[in-house]
């Protein structure tokens, strides 16, 4: 049975384990011309009986910049339904994935502008059309629950951060005494680790609560929330390990202190995981929506 064009090009990727490649990559995409099928229903390609567009949204996007401090967007992309080509799904998503470990300006704004240039010249390319790309800045954007929670790059100048570790690094964690307990609330909005099994990145937002004599230097826990981006482990094994981690280099034991660690994740394959761990005399006010088995609560706006 003679093979036909869409399926040639389109098993490049297809049925194939493929696990691209973690720098920038735009040989990974593919496309797919949308003639073959157009034919099959006598849409004529001079002559189209309708207008429209193709949009996506791409939830997991996220890159480093060049002191290694990762940023995660939600990326929007659109072109034209008159275009000759479409692009191929896994092969957008494999492309996308490239930029994970790469490096592409200094400051957030910087690092940002350098990729959508880059995306909107690549598909704009190989589609030949106009392509619009947008990313939306959700980093800076409250969640819908646990709104009292600090944004750790509000603390820090990015610019002046440089990570270097990607494999789990206990002895990045810094703190300092007080001769008081004090408590603290932040969110890490750039959480990335990899599925021990099929090795698929996983994306989320971590949320940390601790009341303790000892304060985490927030430099540190951005290096330390960094250095998953190499592991591969299930989620809640992330969350129970820097649980772990901090329940040790705060002494919250010793101290009485108390300790919740929580990773709300995007979904994969219709599914998000959200694992809550928390000291035995924690106040869990904070949990108590994401609890609530009558509740349900989004893990990100999305925009």
């Amino acid at each position: 049975m003679k093979e036909n064009l869409t399926d040639k090009l389109a098993s490049k990727h297809l049925g194939k384990k493929s696990l691209g490649s973690e720098k920038y990559d735009k040989t990974l995409l593919v496309k797919i011309p949308r003639s073959e099928n157009r034919a099959q229903y006598n849409i004529d390609e001079n002559n189209l009986p309708f207008l429209g567009y193709d949009i996506w949204h791409g939830y997991e996007f996220s890159t480093l910049n060049q002191n290694n401090i990762p940023i995660n967007r939600i990326i929007k992309i659109k072109y034209s339904a008159k275009s000759k080509y479409i692009v191929e799904s896994k092969s957008l998503k494999l492309y996308l994935n490239s930029f994970n470990m790469d490096n592409f300006g200094l400051g957030f704004d910087e690092c940002q502008k350098i990729c959508l240039d880059k995306i909107k010249k690549d598909l704009s390319f190989l589609l030949e059309t106009d392509v619009e790309v947008n990313f939306f800045d959700d980093y800076k954007k409250k969640r819908n629950i646990l709104k009292d929670y600090k944004n750790v790059f509000e603390s820090v100048d990015e610019k002046e951060l440089k990570v270097e570790d990607f494999k789990e690094n206990p002895s990045l964690l810094e703190v300092k005494e007080n001769k008081t307990k004090k408590s603290h609330k932040f969110w890490f909005p750039s959480l990335r680790s990899n599925c021990r099994v099929t090795h698929q990145c996983d994306f989320g937002d971590f949320f940390l609560y601790y009341k303790s004599k000892k304060t985490i230097l927030i430099s540190s826990l951005i290096k330390y929330l960094c250095s998953f981006r190499k592991e591969y482990h299930f989620h809640e094994e992330c969350v129970e390990m820097i649980y772990k981690r901090l329940y040790d280099v705060l002494d919250i034991s010793s101290n009485d202190g108390e300790l919740m660690t929580m990773a709300l994740y995007t979904r994969r394959g219709g599914i998000d995981i959200n694992p809550v761990r928390y000291s035995k005399n924690c106040d869990i006010k904070d949990c108590v929506e994401i609890l609530d088995i009558k509740k349900f609560t989004k893990a990100k706006n999305k925009q």
